[in-house]
């Protein structure tokens, strides 16, 4: 296989950082960003020319246009666009503050929707290329995490939309729906709402005694391996034909396959009521 170039956000740490050392390890080249692409600097002594870095708080969307432009220009064509990027908020929604709401949003959606305006326009005039998008779970709710949630399918609605957009352009996308790995829940951009005692005993409050070690988070046996997780994302990027959505962990697959049977039982059993709404038909009693 010919060597590939891939950019990769927030590629510092956690998964963006694994899939970024596996390419490099099998000869590929990484433009990488970063918030705090100084601790790349160990990869940019072995890899040499082979790692590109650049700073960038996915937040800054002037920055991250001149970033994506700077990456393109000097490396040329680029094969794959894999983002990583993302934050954690954990809370009731009535717990969570105004500013954490704000800024779960542009991590978790503004910035993904961003890249994406500002990668779609070069990887369509070189030809085509692959944008994969790694967000959470997508399907399964959960009580504690209703922006996280939100995100995630807000995230996917987008790119099934924007999917069929760019597929005339060779242009294709995988949304990568990541169960929980053997990482510090939320990662280092998680924040944790202000509580509210009403939700000490609920289960958003469980939620909150996971994050503060109160109560032990899911045991190992049940969480993903990021290093399995980040070679599943690199043949999404490889295949010829990658899947639109893929599902990694078996948290994941167990509650998103779930969420999706009650959601078309429950879409079955208002079937009549559905179709008695359409034009035409007799009002119901």
């Amino acid at each position: 296989m010919e060597p590939k170039t891939w950019l990769i956000t927030d590629a510092a740490s956690g998964l963006g950082q694994e899939i970024a050392e596996r390419l490099l390890a099998r000869g590929d080249r990484v433009a990488a960003t970063a918030r705090h692409p100084e601790a790349l600097a160990q990869s940019a002594v072995r890899y040499g020319d082979r790692l590109w870095t650049a700073s960038l708080d996915p937040t800054d969307t002037p920055a991250l246009r001149r970033v994506v432009d700077a990456a393109f220009s000097e490396l040329g064509l680029i094969d794959a666009v894999v983002s990583t990027t993302g934050s954690g908020l954990f809370g009731a929604c009535e717990e969570l503050t105004d500013d954490q709401i704000a800024r779960e949003v542009s991590v978790g959606l503004v910035g993904p929707v961003q890249l994406a305006r500002a990668v779609i326009p070069r990887l369509r005039g070189q030809g085509g290329g692959r944008i994969i998008q790694v967000s959470g779970m997508g399907g399964p709710a959960a009580a504690g995490v209703s922006l996280c949630h939100a995100t995630a399918q807000a995230i996917e609605g987008f790119y099934a939309s924007v999917a069929a957009e760019v597929a005339p352009f060779g242009i294709s996308v995988t949304v990568v729906r990541a169960g929980t790995a053997r990482t510090v829940p939320g990662g280092a951009d998680s924040a944790v709402a202000p509580a509210v005692e009403a939700y000490d005993h609920n289960p958003a409050g469980q939620v909150r005694q996971v994050m503060a070690g109160e109560i032990p988070a899911p045991s190992p046996e049940r969480t993903a391996d990021p290093a399995k997780m980040a070679q599943a994302i690199i043949g999404a990027g490889d295949s010829t034909a990658p899947p639109a959505r893929l599902t990694l962990g078996s948290d994941a697959y167990n509650g998103t396959r779930a969420a999706l049977r009650e959601r078309l039982a429950e879409l079955e059993a208002y079937r009549e009521t559905a179709f008695a709404a359409d034009a035409g038909t007799a009002p119901s009693g």
